[in-house]
């Protein structure tokens, strides 16, 4: 079994309801959801738009990392997202791997851990909420410490 770090974030529709109903299909189709952080609300990350939710859950799974990048992909897609891989844009559901153990990968569709996890304080404070105390396995800093390091200046605040 591999633990698993995702992000939930989306900005378009009935949040309350897409994070539940997403929560509920990851764990009927990747695996036990272990922890979740609360809900932050938080800026949009590099364009204009409305505010974002962001949640970091942690699961446990026997799928692959590419396995796991397929599921919530179709995840995304039955909760409304239309890819657009060109920009960053509102959506109703963005499901980000950041971590899958501590496996290093790096391929066209996939990088774990997730390459931007440590410039994003909308990653970084709800990671820290559940696993201050996991080790970045490339640079070697502990999820908190990346907390600290952050300069990304924007507004991340808990609602729950």
């Amino acid at each position: 079994m591999a633990e698993v770090l995702f992000l939930l974030g989306g900005n378009v529709g009935d949040k309350s309801k897409i994070f539940d109903k997403t929560r509920k299909l990851i764990q009927d189709r990747i695996g036990m959801i272990e922890k979740m952080s609360s809900i932050y609300v938080t800026e949009p990350w590099g364009f204009e738009s409305e505010l974002f939710w962001n949640q970091v859950i942690n699961t446990v799974t026997n799928f692959t990392p590419h396995e796991i990048l397929q599921r919530t992909q179709a995840i995304e897609s039955e909760m409304g997202r239309i890819h657009n891989h060109a920009n960053y844009e509102a959506r109703t559901m963005d499901i980000d791997l950041l971590f899958y153990d501590d496996l290093q990968l790096d391929t066209p569709d996939l990088s774990l851990p997730h390459s931007k996890m440590e410039i994003r304080r909308f990653v970084l404070v709800p990671l820290n909420e559940i696993a201050p105390d996991k080790r970045h396995p490339i640079n070697g800093f502990l999820v908190r410490e990346m907390l600290e390091r952050c300069t990304d200046p924007l507004r991340v605040e808990c609602i729950g």
